[in-house]
């Protein structure tokens, strides 16, 4: 017999001598279950039991365990409790916990508080069942506590909710074994050396999953808070919205009957979202829906009877078959094709529009302005597209939206939802977002709303005030990035992509740029070069990559790009797997896509390849449409960014422009950066501005600037000098340049 089975055998019988002087008059049941989990003391594992054994009071747990895998509150039986007692064991851990916070300050959430029946071997307990809020086990599979994927918390983290918990469990003891020389774990548990503080993380390839016990007080606050209507949570990239998205749904599921939904505009989301509720709270995963807008309305509306025929290529198709037809007089006056596609699909159909009196009549908010006769011009081509979608049966997906919005008007669902959740709403358009308020319906947290302008991807914008949602009050702003290490998030700050900030509904929000930091450390690495080198870039980087390739994604912004990254390390024999198709598991793959897949998601490494598009390097929207993709996928790394640039290859040799030119002082290309990019069309590299102003002028006489202060005077209000200003001081989204006289018109009739 070696050492190791040796000293696994006298823990074992140190735990049940232990018990049995503890609590002498357990059940046989109880008293197996209790010797399995006081083994784990001899580890990392804490464990409580109550001295009052077999109890009577069933209001309260048999036993409360603290490991790696989190804070478990244990019933002990054959039969499991009714709901009332269940919930009020729940309620009193709850309660009992609530407050414990970590060596960081943060709060352990009441909701990760994980009920677990253990039953015996024989009894078979549907651990899934909608009306049972707790998580059900047999004996045999008590390892499923302990298993090695869902570690993620430290020894620190478990001495400290040990100590504080203690002293607030009256009636409960506190019992372990001595550790052992080694003790022996069965294959894929964890073992005592994993579980050391600074190895924890690695050994998952898990950074950062504190997240599933412990929150920042504002985030619990959120999490458990009674909205009496609509809520909205903003906030720039890496604040931890969807954490506390999926916090709430767990609050939510054990709090409410029936069913939830967790929907979104991108399709691959959804998969990993739903697996981290799994790891985050596996007894009421089954209570929540995870499904991407477009496939909930393809389920509902064939359930319902509605077969329509939506075919995306198809419907690009019809689009381009209208183009044809009205592009002699469409090309002087818009940029190309894809501005008017957009104008058609995300504006007029988007917005449900279906008049050409309506369509003139709305602010296009973040499109720019289009002339009354252009519009004309514009709604023409949209009749175009609808005579030829109807021409071949065709349904786009704003027409799954509107028809499943009438069927739902009509005829409600026969179970409505408890709670409809949407994540990345910034990228819905305003008749997805109508509908879903139609879904959720009225009354007390129906329906949450989380995203941030400023990580809006496609094109075109509203107010939620537009889609008839009221949230005056309702409106939380989360402020403190938590997933990008400091020169991460500082490479992203970089990026002048505050075109769209706002908190959703069209008042002030906060910018990337503003945000605290609370991780330190961090590499970020630059490349630029031609097209023929940036295989070869990208192996190198890969291969001295010290990030697991599992936890490592490629990111482009365009699909044509994808080909010009992916063929050269297919060549290389790198294993891959396309974001659209990732499901949040764990392997050794690449994973690869555009950043419109890779929203919401976030590695340990990311390589990001910025191929320049000079079709639309003209046209503002599109320019400032990139800035806000450039930060969406600087912000999916945790640790490491790479950034990639392919320079654009000319067919004429020109002077090669000196580095001053070319990179900025930040050593990144001018025009990305937020801070030394040139000034804007129509804006004087020299002008003005006024102390707490948000508005640079190019005039110091200008007529809105001396308006202003004008109303300042007029209300009482400070009056404050205007001072001289240099754009390349201004940070990025500090000041906009004023619409009166800061365009290419007034420079020219000032002749500059």
């Amino acid at each position: 017999m070696n050492l190791s089975r040796h000293a696994a055998r006298l823990v074992e019988r140190e735990a049940s001598e232990r018990l049995r002087r503890a609590l002498p008059d357990l059940t046989p049941l109880q008293r197996r279950v209790f010797e399995g989990l006081l083994v784990r003391t001899a580890q990392s594992w804490s464990l409580l039991l109550r001295r009052a054994l077999p109890a009577k009071d069933s209001t309260r747990a048999d036993a409360f365990l603290f490991g790696p895998t989190g804070v478990y509150a244990v019933i002990v039986a054959e039969q499991p409790p009714d709901a009332s007692a269940a919930q009020a064991i729940r309620r009193h851990a709850e309660e009992r916990l609530a407050g414990i916070r970590d060596h960081r300050g943060q709060l352990l959430a009441g909701s990760a508080v994980h009920l677990v029946l253990v039953t015996a071997g024989r009894t078979t307990v549907n651990s899934h069942r909608n009306d049972r809020p707790y998580w059900a086990v047999d004996e045999t599979k008590l390892n499923e506590l302990f298993r090695r994927d869902l570690a993620h918390l430290n020894r620190r983290q478990i001495t400290a909710i040990t100590e504080q918990a203690a002293p607030r469990l009256a009636g409960y003891l506190r019992l372990a074994v001595p550790k052992p020389e080694r003790a022996p774990e069965p294959d894929g548990l964890l073992l005592a050396e994993d579980l050391t503080a600074d190895q924890v993380a690695a050994a998952q390839t898990r950074s950062f999953d504190s997240w599933l016990t412990f929150l920042h007080p504002q985030q619990l606050a959120i999490v458990t808070r009674r909205y009496n209507g609509p809520a909205r949570i903003s906030g720039p990239a890496g604040t931890g919205k969807t954490v506390v998205l999926l916090h709430r749904l767990r609050h939510l599921a054990r709090h409410a009957a029936g069913p939830l939904l967790l929907t979104t505009f991108v399709k691959n989301l959804p998969p990993v979202t739903e697996a981290s509720f799994r790891r985050l709270a596996p007894e009421v995963a089954d209570r929540v829906e995870f499904l991407n807008l477009h496939a909930w309305l393809s389920r509902f509306l064939t359930a319902r009877g509605h077969r329509l025929n939506v075919n995306s290529s198809q419907i690009r198709t019809a689009f381009s078959r209208a183009w044809s037809l009205h592009r002699e007089v469409l090309e002087p006056i818009v940029p190309h094709q894809e501005y008017c596609w957009t104008e058609v699909d995300r504006v007029i159909k988007g917005r449900g529009i279906t008049s050409f009196e309506e369509y003139v009549g709305i602010s296009r908010r973040g499109r720019g302005r289009l002339a009354p006769r252009h519009k004309e011009l514009i709604w023409q081509l949209y009749l175009t597209y609808q005579e030829k979608l109807a021409e071949r049966d065709l349904h786009d997906y704003n027409d799954m939206v509107s028809v499943a919005h009438t069927e739902l008007s009509e005829r409600p669902l026969d179970e409505p939802y408890a709670a409809v959740a949407v994540d990345e709403v910034q990228d819905i358009t305003l008749t997805g977002l109508r509908f879903l308020r139609e879904l959720a319906g009225d009354g007390p947290d129906r329906l949450l709303l989380v995203g941030d302008g400023q990580q809006q991807v496609y094109p075109g914008g509203w107010r939620l005030s537009d889609a008839g949602i009221p949230i005056q009050g309702r409106g939380e702003v989360l402020r403190v990035n938590y997933r990008n290490r400091a020169e991460v998030l500082a490479f992203a700050q970089r990026f002048d992509a505050d075109n769209e900030v706002d908190d959703l509904d069209g008042a002030s929000g906060v910018a990337l740029l503003d945000v605290e930091s609370v991780n330190s450390g961090g590499t970020t690495l630059s490349w630029r070069g031609p097209a023929a080198d940036l295989g070869a870039a990208l192996r190198t980087r890969l291969e001295q990559l010290s990030v697991p390739l599992g936890q490592t994604a490629l990111v482009v912004f365009h699909p044509r790009d994808l080909s010009l990254c992916t063929k050269p390390l297919r060549e290389a024999g790198i294993p891959m797997t396309l974001l659209e198709n990732y499901r949040g598991e764990t392997d050794d793959r690449l994973k690869v896509g555009t950043v419109h897949r890779a929203k919401g998601l976030d590695f340990q490494a990311v390589l990001v390849v910025d191929v320049p598009d000079r079709s639309v390097e003209n046209e503002q929207e599109a320019r400032e449409l990139r800035s806000r993709q450039r930060l969406v996928a600087a912000t999916r790394a945790r640790d490491f960014l790479w950034w990639g640039a392919v320079a654009e290859t000319r067919l004429v040799q020109e002077p090669t422009p000196s580095p001053a030119v070319v990179e900025c002082v930040h050593e990144m290309p001018i025009e990305w950066c937020g801070t030394c990019e040139k000034p804007p069309r129509g804006v004087l590299p020299r002008g003005y501005r006024t102390r707490g102003g948000n508005a640079y002028h190019n005039d110091q006489h200008c007529n809105w600037l001396r308006k202003g202060q004008s109303r300042s005077q007029r209300q009482g209000k400070n009056v404050h000098d205007k001072v001289p200003v240099a754009w390349a001081a201004v940070r990025p989204g500090e000041l906009e340049p004023c619409e009166f006289c800061c365009s290419p018109e007034w420079l020219k009739r000032h002749g500059h």
